[in-house]
């Protein structure tokens, strides 16, 4: 399954400010004593996640930005350029500096669904993601996590779908489109039957019974009148979704949309994890 650049740059700024900084900072705490760091950026899109992630980080840092869709890498490649302070590069890699920090950053095109071994490679450090496991199947998270505990690597991860929202102004309809919406979500996206909203609870269990210190946070995305654009693509995609099912009436599907499409506030529930070796 791939997302496009322009929806992912919409996302972007609730994405950031969603995250729970807490558990961002105990991200950081880990690794403070540490010069360097080497971090593979599971399912990475145009590189937000790194962005997000790599003020709270050492000093040095290399990223290993891992996605199956070349045209997603290539954006990546794009804007962490225009993002940074100084960047340059050549074909396998770009150097970059961004508020002292200095980032060594290549691309890995790969599937995430076959070896999982090779697209994190032998000289991990930490390994992170963005809005990707409630898109896999329970199968994939536990050989996930027995993969990470078997090399006893760390993994921190934002925005994972936890199956609320709440919508201002309320609609008749917004209870059936949700269960809609999560029965859409639990269809293979390329991994097997997608875990969706149960895939927190399933990671932090794994990484429990693998002996893993888990920490997790609230990271909602609040969308205001400030993010019209992104209210109507959300609600847009979501009434698509729900359509697809048929299992809310075509007709109420359009009337909840209309509305929403009027004007709407909400909330959607993420979690974020840091999972460590205790």
């Amino acid at each position: 399954m791939s997302f496009s650049a322009d929806w992912l740059s919409l996302r972007e700024p609730a994405d950031h400010a969603a995250r729970a900084p807490g558990l961002l900072q105990a991200v950081g705490r880990h690794f403070e004593m540490r010069d360097a760091l080497t971090v593979v950026d599971l399912g990475c899109g145009t590189g937000s996640n790194l962005r997000g992630t790599a003020a709270a980080l050492p000093g040095r840092q290399h990223w290993r930005l891992v996605d199956h869709d070349p045209a997603l890498l290539a954006a990546a490649r794009s804007r962490l350029a225009a993002w940074a302070d100084t960047a340059r590069g050549d074909a396998e890699a770009l150097e970059l500096t961004k508020a002292g920090k200095s980032l060594r950053v290549s691309f890995a095109q790969a599937d995430l669904a076959g070896d999982l071994g090779a697209s994190i490679g032998t000289d991990a450090d930490l390994v992170t993601a963005a809005a990707l496991f409630d898109l896999v199947s329970a199968d994939w998270i536990e050989r996930f996590v027995a993969m990470l505990a078997a090399r006893r690597l760390p993994l921190y991860t934002v925005l994972t779908y936890d199956g609320s929202e709440h919508w201002t102004p309320p609609h008749p309809a917004d209870a059936a489109m949700l269960a809609a919406f999560h029965a859409h979500q639990g269809t293979d996206k390329g991994f097997g039957p997608a875990a969706g909203p149960a895939a927190c609870g399933l990671m932090a269990a794994a990484f429990a019974r693998a002996g893993y210190r888990v920490e997790e946070a609230a990271s909602p995305w609040r969308i205001g009148s400030d993010m019209a654009a992104l209210a109507a693509e959300l609600t847009t995609g979501f009434a698509g979704a729900v359509a697809e099912t048929g299992r809310v009436a075509p007709a109420t599907v359009a009337d909840w949309l209309a509305t929403r499409h009027r004007g709407v506030s909400c909330m959607v529930g993420h979690r974020d994890l840091f999972a460590r070796p205790d």
